[in-house]
């Protein structure tokens, strides 16, 4: 009988999305006829209850003030600062100025949030000027795509927060556990670039011209701006002085700063940053509404705990249990985007996961990382997307160039699994 009503709300939400209803709404839709159908609670004050307590929570004011801090460091120039400050010291490692592409992104995902602006942002610069220089085309695209994905796990993180609510899991804790696994993703594509280009010597442009060491420093200076907005937004939330929604307001100040002293800041700037991190947070806030009133709907029907049933029934190991979810994930990433398959999947695997005995805040970081496999797998790829209409290229050439670095993402799952402790460590000495 679970698996049949199982099976039918299920349908029921892929027509809904194949009718091209908003994820929000189909989410509700499901929860209202499940509902409806197969309990006796009338499905009206559930929805009012789930809803309220989803847009009233203060956990989730953290949300919208980083997406504002981002859009409003989109228009300013620094991510042209950060490659003129980058570019100098980097003429002597293999691969020379493609791990700009890695330390930038690297960089604005501490400052971002989100995959797509990190990507959009950096490659906007970048990838000019690398062409310009001659670099293998496969290479610069490749780079990119994978370091774009950084911005979904280098703190603060957008879907960490969504996690982080959904999951009632410490955002904090999530930010300092998302440190070593994102410098982990970020050494291991560098790792490859100095591989890569040791291989094809011949396909590396010749450095530029010599620079001195105190016109590096000068050069450097660019950096300063962005390196105080990290220490001052991730250092707070660190040394226990400011909450996620309190670093977030130190965020939104600190670019406002920056915005004023580049020249960058304007009305028309803080209206488009205004309606843009607006829009942005709506179409958030109404998944998660939808996704908690799924979630209860699902809880009086009782399909997560018969499904925590099935699959402790399995049989199935730990690391069985994390392969196939790996699988589940990156097959729904081809079709949602990350915070879809988060809000969509936690009510249902969060009590299987707990049976499991697998650590919430370990689970999600891994699913941060899976998901962000799932930005370069098509055909819903969204740093493809937003490389497709940079470049030009087909999504399957652009595809392709990234398959490397869905790889090394491979790998890093692996790591994370055999040495959780790049999860758990740092959370557990700085808050406990």
């Amino acid at each position: 009988m679970e698996l049949m009503t199982a099976g039918f709300l299920v349908v029921a939400m892929l027509l809904l999305l194949a009718g091209g209803v908003w994820i929000g709404l189909a989410l509700m839709a499901v929860g209202y006829l499940g509902m409806m159908m197969f309990t006796a609670r009338a499905p009206g004050d559930g929805m009012a209850v789930a809803i309220w307590g989803t847009g009233s929570g203060w956990t989730l004011t953290a949300l919208p003030l980083f997406l504002w801090m981002g859009e409003i460091l989109f228009r300013t120039r620094l991510s042209s600062d950060m490659f003129r400050g980058l570019a100098p010291w980097l003429g002597a490692l293999p691969g020379r100025l493609l791990h700009t592409n890695i330390i930038g992104c690297t960089l604005f995902a501490a400052v971002s949030g989100s995959s797509a602006a990190t990507c959009a942002t950096i490659g906007k610069i970048n990838l000019p000027e690398l062409a310009k220089r001659g670099y293998p085309e496969s290479m610069t695209i490749g780079t990119l795509a994978g370091a774009g994905t950084l911005g979904l796990l280098i703190p603060p993180s957008i879907i960490m927060i969504v996690y982080g609510v959904s999951a009632d899991v410490s955002i904090a804790k999530l930010f300092i556990g998302g440190v070593f696994p994102g410098l982990l993703l970020a050494s291991l594509f560098m790792g490859w670039v100095i591989l890569w280009s040791l291989r094809n010597k011949d396909r590396i442009p010749a450095p530029d011209a010599p620079t001195s060491f105190v016109e590096k420093l000068r050069l450097s200076a660019s950096l300063i701006p962005v390196a105080l907005l990290i220490g001052a937004v991730l250092g707070s939330i660190y040394l226990g002085i400011a909450t996620a929604t309190e670093a977030a307001a130190l965020g939104v100040l600190g670019s406002f700063v920056i915005a004023a002293t580049q020249g960058a800041l304007s009305r028309e700037t803080f209206v488009a940053s205004l309606m843009g991190a607006t829009r942005l947070y709506c179409m958030i806030a109404l998944i998660l509404a939808g996704s908690a009133f799924l979630t209860l709907a699902m809880g009086y029907i009782g399909l997560p705990r018969h499904l925590a049933e099935w699959i402790s029934g399995l049989g199935l190991s730990q690391a069985g249990l994390l392969l196939a979810l790996t699988g589940f994930f990156i097959l729904l990433g081809c079709f949602l985007d990350g915070i879809s398959v988060v809000v969509l999947t936690m009510a249902v695997l969060l009590p299987t996961i707990q049976t499991a005995g697998i650590d919430p805040l370990w689970f999600g970081i891994f699913v941060v990382v899976v998901v962000e496999m799932a930005q370069i797998t098509p055909p819903v790829g969204f740093n493809l997307f937003v490389l497709q209409g940079m470049t030009g290229k087909q999504m399957t050439e652009v595809a392709r160039y990234a398959m490397p670095y869905f790889l090394l993402m491979c790998v890093a799952v692996v790591v994370l699994y055999l040495f959780p402790g790049l999860v758990t460590w740092l959370p557990a000495k700085m808050i406990g």
